[in-house]
Parts: C-alpha cells; structure tokens; sequence
C-alpha cells in the first residue's frame, strides 16, 4: 500500500516528528481528511500501546482514522488491533498502522466515505407542533403557535440550504423548540454535531433542563445533549496537589484547600457548580484547569482528568450546549490554526445556533480584548516567589534543586521587587491621571502633556519585565534533563510564557498609535475592598471581520435568534454590526415574528411627561420621590433599571427606609451574587429589586414577584466610553450618523430588554414606567417608542400617571 496515497506529505512530517518525540515508542493519532480522502490533519491524543486505542476513540469522528506506530515495523495488525480496528469501523472510522519512518502503512480497515446528507422535512417537523400533532398528545392544553411553526420551518430551511437565518421571535413565540427540533432532527439524520450558543446561565439550564427533554419526547429519541463549560470550571489534580505543598501560600489559611482535596477524593465531575461552597478566586485560580498550564500527554493524572472526561462526552454527543464566551474562545483556536474540522476548545461543528444573538457583539468583544494591570501581573510573580514572614516560597524556590547551577536562581526575587515597584508606579502615575473620570481613551488628540510621564513608566516597567524574563529563561535552561518534565518546572514555564503576553500587551499599548482595528484605553477598578486600580485594555474597533472569518464564511448553517434584534422593524443596525453585508445576501434568510402575548391588554407603558429631562435641575429629586410613590402604589413586585450605579445608589437610600418601613424589602445590586438577589427577588413577591446593566437583560420572573419595570433614564452608552467613542467615529469616518446609526440603535435595542423583562407568560401583567420625558419631548423618542411593543399608554402629567397607574392595577 502506498502511504502517499492515504496521507498528504504535511501530515507524514507530523507523524514522523511525534513518534521522535516519544523516542520510538508507540503514539496514537487521529487523522482527519480533505474532500479528496487524503489525510492532511494530523493530532497526536495519546501515547503507549493498542491498549491506548479504546481510552481515545471517543475523540474520533465518523470518517476520521486511528492511526499508531509499530516500533519493530513488522506492520502485520495484533489480535488487540483487530479488535480496536472492529471497534471503530462500527463507527465508520477508519484504522491504519505506519512503521517509524512513516513510509509504510497498512490499512486494517478504511474510514466511511462521505455519507450523503438527509434533508429534513419541514412539512413533518410542523406537524409535530399542529393540532393532532405530538406535542397536543402530550399536553392536551397546549395552544399551537402559528409563529412558532413560521420559526421552525424557516429554521429547517437553513439547515436544508446552508443559509444563515436570523429570527426575531418576540417573548412567547416558543423560539427555543422552534430551533431545537429541527436542529436536533438534523443531528440525528446525518450525525453531524450542533452547537448552540447561549449568552446566560438561565437560558443554558432552561435548555438542559426543561426544553431538550421535551424535544427527546416530542422525536421519541435520546439526543445525548452535553452541556460544556470552560475548563476553568473544572478542578486540576494536578495543580491541586501541587498547591497542597504550599498550603502556606493562601491568606484564606489551609482550611479551604484541605476541603477541596477532599472533596477531589470524592466528586465525579471536578466541576466547581458541584462545590457545597464557592472558593476564593485566588485559591481556584491555582487549582482549576487552564489551557496553557495543561501537560498533556505528559500528566501523571491524564486518566483522571476531569477536563478530559468532559472532552469525552462532548466528542460522543451530536447536541452540545455551550455559551457564547466559550464558542468564541473555540473559533479563536480555529483562527490560530487548529482548522475547522479538528477538535480545538470543543469538538468540530459546522452548525450552529446562537441564541440571545443580540449580545454577540459584547461576548465577542469582551473575548478579543486583552488587559493588563498590576492585580494581573502581580498573580503572576507571587507564582514565582513570594515570602511569608522568613519564609520564602514560590516555584522558583521549588525548581531550584532541580538546577545544575542553582545559584542563578538567586537574581529571581530582586527582579520580582523590581518590576513590583515599577508596576506601582505605573498604577499611581495612571490613577492619578485619571482623577476622577473612570476611563480614557489612549490617542493622541486626548492624552495631556502629563501622560507623557505615563509613557515612561510604562517603558520602564517593559524594561524590568525583559529582566526577569531574561533571567528567568536562563534559570530554566540550567535545570537538569530528568526534571524537564517535572510538574514544577512546567509550571514555571506556564508563568514565563504568561509574562511574556504581559510584556507584548504593554508593548501595544505603547504603539497604541499603529494599532488600527483596535481601541487602546484605561479603566479604573475597585477590588472587594474598594481599592483602585487601573487597567489598560486593547479591544478591536470592530467584531464584523472577525464573525466573517470564523463564522458566516465557514460555518455551513448559523441560525440567529433573540426577542430583540431589529429597530424600527428592520435588522440592518444588527447585520452592520456583526457583518452580515451584501456578501452573505444569498445565504441570509431573516424573519421577524410578533410575541403572541396580548401586550394592549395586559401593558401599561406610563411615562410622566412633566419629569425633568436628566442635565435639568431637580430631576434626581423628581426620580426618587416617583419611584417611591410607585412602588407603594402597587405594594412592591417591582425591578428598578438604572444606567449608572451612582444613581442606584442615591435612589436607594432615598426609597428604602420608606419602603422597608412598609415591610417590603429593596434589594440592591452589588450587596449579593446575581444569582442570591434574583433567589430572594422571586421569593419574596412584594420585594424590589434595583440594578444596573446586566439586570437589563436575563431576569425571569413571571407573575407576581415581578409587576412592574421601572426605567429611570434612556439607556444610551456614555459617549465618553472610549469604546462607544471610538465605534461612533468609525460610523462617521464611513459616511454614517454616528447617533442614528450606532447610538440610537443601541438604546433602543437595550429599552427593548428593559421592557422585556415584565411581561414572561401570557397571564402576566404590570407597569413599564419610563421615567427620563425625552422619550416624549424629543424627536427621536418616535424610533425608541416604535421599537416597543403596543400597549396601552398613560403620557402625561406625573400625577395623571400615578392615578392612571392605579386605575390599571385596580380597576
């Protein structure tokens, strides 16, 4: 058999390299094919004999091959081969045996070809929701939704087509069965994998737990739905029992750590959800998994991996549900170099769903900025040495004996205080600049004489950095060949090659003037102590290049969905931002669909038409005393969305003693977790909930611990944000209106999440309370209204407002 004829020279480069590499012993690898049959990507996933085979092929896909060595070269397959090879051909995997030199190759058994795909039926997967249909059998109450219907086949579409769809389904359309059902039929027809991407923990469990279940039974089949969370999530046997040995490295004593090594010696997931009580963050970050601090092939606890486990299961499962920080991370690997048909952060999909597609572009961007601050750094150099009264410890103490020449070792903790100091003063110098603004955006035409002396303490900290990192890899290349691969060392390694990112991301921020499609800027943040600091961050100016690259252009089928994605009826603001252009018209399909809820009957929007606009005098009085006057004229069950945490707070200390006095509790953000104040939200139904940001979107609470939704002022982004700054300049630099075209759009879409959050099941009911008049008073209030479902209005005077208010709510 010619081995040119199964694999591409690239692919035999990489397998000859990794059978040097475990000096001749026998290496198992996956192979996976180009549309020709060749095999032209190679990933080696574990070392040793045929009994490594089994404990692997769960990573393989249906025509992929095993491929391992046979050191002698006698290439004639054993008894254990044929058994592994008969395995595998079940599952249309193919099995090759090469010898060491990779130039002879014996084929046991060929992979599947590439099987024709099924299209879906669009007319029977509707009738399992119509009259008659399964769905009726199961609940006999249940009420067929027409938009629902309209969902599901425009969703049955795409996958048929390889279009991208991108559905407005507003709140009741059933959107999530709409897209599960075909999406599962799809994956069970042609055994390709799904992924669906969610932007909340709510919508993740609701999937899990209540919505892929019923689609089981509605398709009378198992789907082996896998839900899949960051590695960071799970324990590492490895880093915990390394920390174990510096018990002594935790302020929060060794109490924690003992509890965590006990409960590793028990737990079957190693995820930290499982955990009867939540860690430190700095305890976790030393024990939890990490990508770049995994050894691989080469831990000592690869058969107890709890990472490798979840790998497992989601290479064995065709319906994965991740969210949306998680599938960015994944494509960014794929944009790296790990290509779109190997395994990188999750299994190989060329489907997926992206549910709460609205919050693409913030996950997106959140994921592909960079930062840097001195909290980060300093994680980084306690790693290496850090002291406890006389004693010293850190893996520099640690990796020393493992030195031919430990002397040089000694250097390390001078430049650790030396780039401590540095980072100290580039912390006070940036601060101080700050005063009392809380961000600045690093360009020229903002930055004062003063931020000069900025520029040169950050040099000078790059400068101590280059030290250390100097000294540090000349440390490392005296320890002795044995120890190489020891744990410590490798660790040590992990912290090098992470201050080395530090010392690249300090460089960008001094070129800050070349970094073209990126946004350069500084934020100051409070630590739980309410300590600042400052962090220079690089974000990019634009996700739309980036979704093309690793979304619309290989990905097969991209099903876009969310109650809110459109602006005045039209998804254009959306497709600019994400870059749905004219270059994907062929492939796009999008529908918008009305929520069946009767919104004229069961909404009042009330909006005091009298209130001060938000620069006026008297409007934080105005403020306060209507969100008191409210909230007891309809006895609490009330969520209070606020744009600045500033004004949460002034209102609250206005409002609570009055209405605690009355027995109804407020509970404020920041005081708990989210999920603790959402817990006590829903379970105490007169409570009050008052919260910024990220409450405007995610809070559940159907009927009557939620009836009324108080908007105290037009959710517009702070135009100083250098982030909202910038992307408003870029809309005008192509030709745009920067206010109609980016921060309009904006704020209407967020109002439409705010507004979202009252009406959940069709027999709620309550209150949206608009409290800023400029909705009323100025001209572009017309979009943000139209945007809003129609309900009735009460606009007018504060106390026609108040009496209309309770007319509504006891007629």
């Amino acid at each position: 058999m010619k081995i040119e004829r199964r694999l591409s020279p690239e692919a035999m480069n990489i397998v000859r390299n990794s059978i040097f590499e475990a000096e001749g012993q026998e290496v198992v690898i996956v192979g996976k094919r180009n549309p020709e049959g060749l095999i032209d990507q190679i990933e080696a996933v574990a070392r040793g004999n045929d009994e490594a085979a089994p404990a692997v092929h769960e990573f393989i896909e249906r025509g992929d091959v095993l491929i391992h060595n046979h050191p002698s070269g006698v290439l004639r397959p054993s008894q254990a081969d044929l058994q592994v090879a008969s395995r595998l051909g079940g599952q249309g995997i193919g099995f090759y045996i090469v010898d060491n030199q990779v130039e002879e190759i014996y084929c046991v058994i060929e992979p599947v070809s590439q099987h024709r795909l099924e299209k879906l039926s669009g007319q029977k997967l509707a009738d399992l929701l119509s009259p008659g249909g399964v769905l009726h059998r199961l609940f006999s109450g249940y009420e067929t939704r027409e938009a629902q219907i309209e969902m599901l086949e425009a969703v049955t579409q795409a996958y048929n087509q390889n279009l991208i769809a991108v559905v407005e389904a507003g709140t009741g359309v059933g959107k999530s069965l709409a897209y599960l059902i075909p999406s599962a039929d799809w994956a069970l027809k042609n055994g390709e994998r799904v992924i669906i991407s969610t932007a909340t923990i709510n919508l993740q469990q609701q999937l899990m737990d209540k919505d892929i279940p019923l689609v089981e039974k509605i398709l009378g089949k198992r789907l082996n739905a896998k839900l899949v969370k960051g590695r960071g999530n799970y324990l590492c046997l490895r880093r915990l029992e390394d920390t174990v040995q510096e018990m002594a490295l935790f302020s929060e004593g060794e109490g924690e750590l003992e509890a965590l090594r006990s409960w590793a010696g028990e737990t079957k997931t190693g995820s930290r959800d499982d955990l009867s009580f939540y860690p430190s963050a700095e305890l976790w970050s030393r024990v939890c998994s990490e990508a770049d601090a995994c050894m691989g092939l080469r831990c000592p606890y690869r058969e107890e991996c709890f990472v490798l486990k979840v790998r497992k299961e989601a290479a064995s499962s065709k319906l994965l549900v991740v969210n949306h920080h998680l599938l960015f991370s994944d494509l960014a690997a794929r944009l790296d170099g790990a290509g779109f048909d190997a395994t990188a952060v999750l299994p190989p999909s060329r489907r997926i769903v992206f549910d709460e597609a609205h919050s693409i572009e913030r996950s997106a961007t959140s994921f592909f900025s960079r930062r840097y601050g001195k909290l980060i750094l300093y994680k980084q150099l306690r790693r290496l040495h850090a002291h406890r009264g006389r004693r010293s410890y850190g893996l520099a103490v640690q990796i020393q004996k493992f030195s031919s020449r430990p002397e040089v070792f000694q250097k390390i903790p001078s430049l650790i205080q030396q780039v401590q100091r540095a980072a100290e003063k580039l912390d006070e110098l940036t601060l101080n600049y700050l005063g009392e603004t809380n961000t600045f955006w690093i360009r020229s035409a903002n930055l004062k004489q003063e931020f000069s002396t900025i520029i040169e303490s950050m040099v000078s900290l790059r400068t101590d950095l280059a030290g250390l990192l100097t000294s540090l890899e000349s440390s490392l290349s005296t320890i002795e060949e044995k120890h190489e691969e020891d744990s410590e060392v490798f660790e040590a390694s992990t912290v090098m090659e992470r201050l080395s990112t530090i010392y690249s991301t300090l460089g960008d921020m001094l070129h800050y003037e070349e970094q073209e499609d990126f946004i350069c800027w500084v934020e100051k943040s409070f630590s739980g102590n309410r300590e600042a600091s400052a962090f220079f961050i690089k974000t990019p100016l634009k996700i739309a290049p980036l979704m093309k690259e690793a979304v619309f252009d290989p990905i097969k089928t991209v099903i876009n969905t969310s109650a809110t994605l459109t602006v005045r009826k039209r998804f254009d603001y959306w497709f600019r931002r994400v870059g749905l252009g004219d270059d994907f018209g062929h492939r796009t399909l999008s529908l918008q669909l009305e929520s069946p809820f009767a919104y004229r009957d069961r909404v009042l929007l009330a909006i005091p038409s009298d209130a001060p606009e938000p620069k006026e005098p008297g409007y934080q009085d105005f403020v306060s005393d209507f969100v008191l006057r409210s909230i007891e004229l309809a006895e609490g069950g009330a969520l209070v969305l606020f744009t600045s945490y500033r004004q949460l707070q002034e209102t609250y200390d206005y409002v609570a003693p009055a209405l605690e006095r009355r027995g109804i509790a407020v509970l404020k953000q920041g005081a708990e977790n989210r999920t603790k104040l959402l817990g006590r939200f829903h379970g105490d139904l007169s409570s009050v909930l008052m919260a910024t940001n990220s409450f405007w979107e995610g809070v559940d609470a159907p009927g009557e611990s939620l009836k009324m939704v108080i908007i105290c002022r037009l959710p517009f982004s702070v135009p100083t944000d250098p982030v909202t700054q910038a992307r408003m300049e870029a809309v005008e630099r192509e030709g745009g209106n920067s206010f109609m075209h980016y921060s309009l759009p904006e704020a209407a879409m967020k109002l439409r999440q705010g507004f979202g959050r009252l009406m959940r099941r069709k027999s709620d009911r309550g209150v949206v309370l608009i409290l800023d008049s400029r909705i009323v008073r100025k001209s572009y209030g017309k979009v943000l209204l139209s945007s809003l479902p129609s309900t009735k209005r009460a606009v007018s005077g504060g106390e026609e407002v108040l009496r209309e208010m309770e007319d509504f709510y006891y007629p």
